[in-house]
C-alpha cells in the first residue's frame, strides 16, 4: 500500500458515520476531527455524486470538525438514486437536520461544484446559522452552463460526445440533458440506461482531462465496467439529470439572490477557482464578484477536479483562512 492509500484509510478510520431519517430517505453524514473544534460542512458536487473522505487533507482536523454530507439519494444515502422528495429546498432541511443532530449552533460551509452552489443556498437561506462559505469551482446552475457542457464543450472530446447522443437516441444537441434524462427514469430499459450513464461518464472524463496540461484533448483513462459500478453511475447520472433539467430549483438570478442575502447577513465569503475549469467557466467569479464585491478570490492555474494539486493547494489555504 503506498503512502497515498495509506493516508486515504488513515482518514476513513478517523470518521464516525452517522444517519437520519427524512421523507424516506436516510441521509448519511460521516464526521471527523476534534471534538470541540470549529464545525464545517463539506458538500459535494454532480449532483448524484459522493462525498470523498480524501477533502478531510485539506483540514486541520486538531482544529476543525468536519461533517461529510451525503445528499439525498447519493453516496451511502439511501435509496439511493431516489428522485422522491428531491430538490435543492429539501436538501437544505437535510443540512439542518444534521446541524440540529450535531448540536451545532452555526458552523461553516464549503462546498466545490454544484456542492459550491449548493453551500450558497443553505446560506442565503439560513444566513444565522452560518460562520463562513468557502467555494471551489463555482457552478451558477444557469442554463448557460449547461449548455456550454453539454453543446459548447463537444469539440473537447468529439467522438465522446457523439457517442453519448447515440446512447441518448438524440438528435438535437439543445435536447441532449432532456434526452439523457428520460433514458435514466426508473422504470426505463436497462441497456438503454446503462448506456447513457457509461456514455455520459466517458463524455465528462474526456471533458475533465482536456483541461489537463500536457494531455491531448478528448482523451481520457478507460477502465471496464461491471454491473454494480454501472448500476452506481446510473443512479448518479439520473439524479443529475433530474436536477439540471429543472435547473437545479435555482437558476443564476435567484442563486446571486441568495449570495447578497447571505453577504448582507456578514456571511464571509471565498471562492477558489481554475482557470482552466472546462466545466464552471472562471466568468462565473466574475459574476459572483458583481452581486458581492468583498467575496475573496483565488484563481488557480488548475481545471476543475479538487484533486488536482493546485487546486488542493489553495483550498486547504482558504480553509485555514476562513476557519483557522
Amino acid at each position: 500500500m503506498n503512502a497515498s492509500h495509506s493516508k486515504l484509510r488513515a482518514l476513513q478510520q478517523a470518521a464516525t458515520h452517522y444517519g437520519i431519517t427524512r421523507d424516506g430517505h436516510r441521509i448519511a453524514f460521516a464526521v471527523a476531527g476534534a471534538l470541540d473544534g470549529v464545525p464545517v460542512a463539506v458538500l459535494h458536487g454532480g449532483p448524484g455524486s459522493a462525498s470523498a473522505m480524501s477533502v478531510l487533507a485539506r483540514f486541520d482536523l486538531a482544529r476543525c470538525r468536519v461533517v461529510l454530507i451525503d445528499q439525498r439519494g447519493a453516496g451511502a444515502s439511501r435509496p439511493r438514486g431516489s428522485l422522491r422528495h428531491n430538490r435543492t429546498d429539501r436538501l437544505v432541511g437535510d443540512m439542518e437536520a444534521v446541524r440540529e443532530r450535531l448540536g451545532f449552533a452555526r458552523w461553516g460551509i464549503v462546498g466545490g461544484s454544484w456542492g459550491a452552489a449548493l453551500a450558497l443556498a443553505y446560506a442565503g437561506a439560513q444566513p444565522q446559522r452560518v460562520t463562513g462559505v468557502v467555494l471551489r469551482g463555482l457552478f451558477l446552475t444557469s442554463r448557460r452552463e449547461v449548455r456550454g457542457l453539454f453543446i459548447g464543450s463537444r469539440g473537447r472530446a468529439p467522438h465522446a460526445w457523439r457517442a453519448l447522443m447515440r446512447a441518448a437516441h438524440c438528435d438535437r444537441p439543445a435536447a441532449l440533458v432532456a434526452c439523457c434524462e428520460r433514458a435514466l427514469r426508473q422504470g426505463a430499459p436497462w441497456p438503454r440506461q446503462r448506456g447513457v450513464a457509461l456514455a455520459w461518464r466517458d463524455y465528462e472524463d474526456a471533458v475533465l482531462a482536456s483541461a489537463h496540461i500536457g494531455r491531448p484533448r478528448g482523451t481520457a483513462r478507460r477502465t471496464r465496467t461491471g454491473h454494480a459500478n454501472a448500476l452506481r453511475l446510473t443512479k448518479k447520472y439520473r439524479i443529475q439529470a433530474h436536477y439540471l433539467t429543472h435547473d437545479c430549483w435555482l437558476g443564476e438570478r435567484r442563486l446571486l439572490s441568495l449570495v447578497r442575502r447571505a453577504a448582507t447577513n456578514g456571511i464571509p465569503l471565498a471562492a477558489v477557482h481554475g482557470m482552466r475549469d472546462p466545466v464552471c467557466p472562471p466568468g462565473n467569479l466574475r459574476r459572483l464578484a458583481r452581486a458581492v464585491p468583498n467575496v475573496r478570490l483565488t484563481r488557480v492555474n488548475a481545471g476543475h477536479l479538487g484533486s488536482e494539486s493546485a487546486l488542493a493547494a489553495s483550498l486547504a489555504e482558504a480553509i485555514r483562512a476562513m476557519f483557522g
